[in-house]
């Protein structure tokens, strides 16, 4: 398999001191949830500007400190590279809760020359700048700005999963057949479920939902089956959070058993009739089970589901945790304060990504996964398997007084 070429842009380090004060280190104390400093990233120059928004913690006194990762770009070659110019401006407010009266202490542009970043990674700027205005009031910045190659997989469902379909590599306008899905019901006898809304006369036909993956020579390499049905909560036409549905990703053990790798549990939002919500942790067979990723998506507009342990810390809990971007270290390589256990040797960086459509639409889930986590083709299709679950579940969620569509119906 022949992946596409991805460019990821990091921006963080970010500190604020006062040139009255004596100077510190960066490694100095910080206290970015206190600090009154905040700053607006944007890229520019590509197809489809990017912007970022980020606390910016002052600088106190000497002491080591984690380095941070404030903003995270990627993109794809696709996206016909130009100059592209990360710009940041750094604003004073005096309440987080008074960000209309922010004040602009400066701003500073960075350009980046991305083809350089296509083969190795790439230090466009470490170090202070002034953010001088005016004479009353005069700070410095620092940042860190660079850029890595993360070549990815792109795979393309050529259907809706729950009509079987083919899946293709794609690599520009090139396209190549490497799975096949097979839908099917996997108990014969199911449960059904009534629906609570009294003027809808049909059942809830939520269980036994599963996807098989299969190489071109037939062989299942993957597979997603609902292991915890869904069923709306008493008197509501929703599944809950309290009580969601949940899928097992399972993948061959090379004896003609299958084991599980992760568990993806999928809820409709309890004060949204817009909004689905995720949890997807992996499943190691010596530690207990890990998260990995949570989000919600828009039920009527869809969205994306993405795996991203850049910050070295969890990304449920921390969305800008440890990462030393000036050594150029990843996560995971060392001890610290931002390690999480075992999943750090597993996953790192940007891990995968997948398209989820809304109700109605005609899906066909896009995935991404990092070169790095595909050793096999195994690993490719859990990826699938976990996206193929991922847009089910928006089905699955749909609220029960809404009848399914005919495929996904016994």
């Amino acid at each position: 398999m022949d992946p596409c070429p991805f460019v990821r842009i990091l921006v963080g380090n970010l500190a604020v001191k006062s040139e009255t004060s004596s100077k510190p280190s960066f490694s100095g104390k910080v206290h970015p949830w206190s600090s009154p400093f905040f700053c607006e990233i944007k890229l520019k120059g590509v197809d489809a500007p990017r912007c970022s928004v980020a606390t910016v913690p002052i600088v106190t006194e000497r002491e080591q400190n984690p380095h941070t990762v404030a903003a995270c770009f990627d993109l794809s070659k696709a996206k016909a590279w130009k100059k592209a110019v990360i710009t940041i401006s750094v604003y004073r407010t005096p309440s987080a809760c008074l960000l209309s009266s922010k004040k602009l202490l400066g701003k500073i542009s960075v350009p980046l020359d991305l083809n350089l970043a296509q083969s190795r990674p790439c230090m466009f700027h470490n170090a202070w700048v002034s953010l001088a205005q005016n004479s009353k009031a005069n700070h410095s910045l620092h940042l860190t700005v660079r850029a890595d190659p993360d070549p990815r997989f792109v795979f393309r469902f050529d259907g809706e999963p729950e009509c079987s379909p083919q899946v293709f590599q794609v690599k520009g306008d090139v396209k190549q057949p490497v799975f096949t899905c097979k839908f099917s019901f996997r108990d014969k006898n199911p449960v059904q479920f009534p629906s609570v809304c009294a003027t809808a006369n049909h059942l809830a036909e939520r269980k036994g939902w599963s996807i098989t993956v299969h190489d071109l020579s037939g062989s299942p390499v993957a597979a997603a089956s609902m292991v915890t049905p869904f069923v709306p909560s008493p008197g509501s036409h929703r599944v809950s959070k309290s009580n969601p549905g949940a899928w097992l990703i399972i993948r061959p053990d090379g004896d003609g058993t299958w084991k599980p790798w992760g568990r993806l549990e999928a809820w409709r939002e309890p004060n949204s009739s817009n909004a689905v919500g995720y949890r997807f942790e992996i499943l190691p067979a010596t530690t207990d089970p890990v998260t990995l990723a949570g989000t919600t998506i828009s039920s009527q507009h869809g969205g994306k589901f993405t795996i991203d342990i850049t910050s070295g810390v969890s990304p449920v809990t921390t969305p800008h945790g440890s990462w030393d971007l000036g050594s150029g270290s990843r996560p995971g390589s060392g001890s610290g304060s931002g390690d999480f256990g075992l999943e750090q040797l597993l996953y790192k960086g940007f891990v995968m990504s997948a398209t989820v459509d809304g109700e109605g639409k005609c899906s066909k889930p896009e995935v991404e996964v990092g070169v790095q986590h595909v050793t096999c083709t195994e690993d490719a299709a859990a990826f699938v398997a976990l996206a193929a679950a991922l847009d089910l579940s928006m089905d699955a969620c749909k609220l029960f007084s809404q009848k399914l569509r005919k495929e996904l119906r016994r």
